[in-house]
């Protein structure tokens, strides 16, 4: 028989249990007030540093915006990061319902904190990009100089990364929504930090190079115009060879699309055979036509090639920019006196290039020389320092992400720096976080109508897991009676005056196929066309309409889902873009 316990040592074993749960209910309740406490000062702090470098990115990415807010927001991190790092914090993170808050708070502020670190390295080089230090006393750049930051933007990047992964393994579903939406927010400010010492690793790294560091080189620049679409941008009118050593940038050579030899029809080099019922030869016939093709590095090894045989010279790249573009550069530069006497500057350089100047003057020689002068005068003053350091690093930021400065490298190991930017002109890139698909535009009228289109697109994931894409194009032009000749075309390629046929080209991604579509509206569709771009579906639209007319086309495309979704499409002049309704999902059930 098991003797039963008597009865001095039960009540010795039930005051034990008292005290120890009297011990923990003081020590529990000590350490909740020890993590309210701490908890709401570094929330504060986080809501403090959030604010300021919220304020840092409403006036751009680049690094001289962050590292102006670094100080304080630095401080407020580490002081978060210091209030939630400690044992009593972690072990009340597996408490229920207090827990996903209290680990949500904890890997804001480490991850945070991480990233301070990472961008008060940068400090040094926001600072001198702020005060000219770039630019040498002979009026190159310091190329040198450029490439010593590498080392620091290589570490900021990688700690970033670090930083942001640390971030994506914290589950903040079980989160209060007012935790959970600060979280989200602490997390796309870390991003754009991310991606601003991305853009400047990748800068130190390719930038010297093409500078002229290690030996000279030359760029053929293409000048891009809006008036007359083509998938990149615009119909190349203009080009320019630049020169660089050692920092030292000169404009060696210009020419116009009209300059160029005629090679009796024959293409420089061959098209992917998918492309030649989309666009013909023509690309790779005619300098005007090296972007129709959406990938710029197809159109620029064209242009390359074409400005070998014109000129003898085989350029070390290609870069494209449109007057937009330009435009922004004027920002920085300030105005541009031209040797016509009139200033250039960044609020009437797009309706001076593209509308007035064919108003102008009748004679398109003329017209090529004036392109010319304001392309000549811009550089000169970038050339020359003219331009404020600041204003002109963010005009750069702001028309790469636009995609209107775009740069391919002949050499390979140099063109894979700019793997997956916006510079390189790439078609679009889905993967298993998005579905991207691609509106391209391209003039059939022979004219500068398209100064006057305006256009809309809108894409929604449907509940049968379709998607449905709307385009919309309309002609605001005014009485052609009031344009000249060389604005409307003339009829000279079988379009009415005052008409604009336009190409729209839809790139679909791989596996992706149009399950239906449909055009209406007041203009008059005049058919499609398909093809293959490399394995992508190609679908093209050709609308013509007449001045006050508009058209829009619904397709419904069958692709494997994904979370995001998004449209990429010409750059065209006008930012605003038509209201479209939205994609209608028909039949979605």
């Amino acid at each position: 028989m098991t003797p039963r316990p008597s009865r001095r040592s039960v009540g010795s074993a039930e005051r034990v249990l008292v005290a120890l749960t009297a011990i923990l209910l003081i020590l529990g309740l000590g350490a909740a007030a020890w993590i309210a406490v701490r908890g709401a000062m570094a929330y504060r702090h986080l809501a403090a540093a959030r604010e300021a470098l919220g304020a840092a990115t409403s006036a751009g990415d680049d690094l001289m915006a962050w590292s102006g807010r670094l100080g304080t927001s630095a401080e407020d991190l580490a002081a978060a990061h210091a209030l939630t790092d400690d044992p009593v914090w972690s072990a009340a993170e597996a408490v229920p319902w207090i827990g996903p808050q209290l680990t949500a708070v904890a890997g804001a502020a480490a991850a945070g904190d991480r990233a301070m670190d990472a961008l008060d390295g940068l400090r040094n080089v926001a600072s001198a990009l702020s005060s000219g230090s770039l630019r040498t006393p002979d009026g190159g750049y310091d190329a040198d100089l450029l490439a010593s930051w590498e080392p620091s933007a290589r570490a900021a990047r990688v700690s970033l990364a670090d930083a942001m992964a640390e971030m994506s393994s914290v589950d903040v579903a079980d989160a209060l929504p007012s935790v959970a939406d600060q979280f989200t927010r602490a997390r796309g400010i870390l991003a754009e930090a991310y991606d601003a010492a991305d853009a400047l690793h990748r800068t130190t790294l390719l930038l010297p190079k093409m500078l002229g560091a290690e030996r000279p080189r030359s760029y053929l620049v293409v000048f891009q115009n809006n008036a007359e679409w083509r998938s990149l941008g615009g119909v190349v009118g203009a080009v320019a060879q630049i020169d660089a050593d050692h920092g030292r940038l000169s404009l060696s050579a210009q020419a116009s699309s009209t300059d160029f030899r005629e090679s009796g029809g024959e293409p420089v080099a061959a098209l992917p055979e998918g492309l030649r019922p989309l666009f013909d030869d023509r690309p790779a016939q005619y300098i005007q036509d090296v972007t129709q093709v959406p990938d710029f590095a197809l159109g620029a090894p064209l242009a390359r090639e074409m400005w070998r045989r014109q000129t003898g010279t085989e350029v070390d790249g290609v870069i494209a920019v449109d007057a937009v573009a330009l435009s922004s550069l004027l920002a920085a530069t300030g105005p541009v006196a031209l040797p016509t006497g009139d200033v250039l500057t960044s609020e009437d350089a797009v309706p001076l290039l593209l509308d007035q100047v064919y108003r102008r003057y009748p004679d398109p020689k003329s017209q090529d020389a004036f392109f010319q002068a304001a392309t000549a005068s811009v550089f000169a003053a970038l050339a020359e320092g003219r331009a404020d350091t600041a204003a002109l690093v963010d005009a750069l930021t702001r028309v790469g992400s636009e995609r209107r400065l775009l740069v391919w490298n002949a050499a390979p190991d140099e063109q894979s720096v700019l793997d997956g930017t916006t510079l390189q002109g790439a078609l679009p890139d889905s993967d298993g976080r998005r579905t991207s698909l691609g509106v391209y535009l391209n003039d059939g009228t022979g004219s500068k109508m398209d100064y006057y289109m305006r256009t809309g697109t809108a894409a929604t994931w449907c509940a049968d897991g379709m998607v449905d894409l709307r385009i919309t194009l309309r002609n605001d032009a005014p009485d052609p009676a009031t344009l000249p000749e060389y604005v409307t075309g003339g009829g000279a390629y079988g379009v009415p005056v005052g008409r604009t046929l336009s190409g729209v080209y839809v790139v679909l991604p791989p596996d992706a196929r149009v399950e239906s579509r449909t055009a209406s509206g007041s203009g008059a569709p005049s058919g499609f066309a398909g093809g293959d771009d490399r394995g992508r579906q190609v679908l093209k639209w050709s609308v013509l309409l007449a001045p006050g007319k508009s058209a829009t086309l619904d397709l419904r495309i069958a692709t494997p889902p994904t979370l995001g979704l998004e449209v990429l499409s010409t750059p065209r002049l006008h930012a605003t873009e038509i209201p479209v309704g939205g994609a209608p999902c028909a039949n979605a059930g």
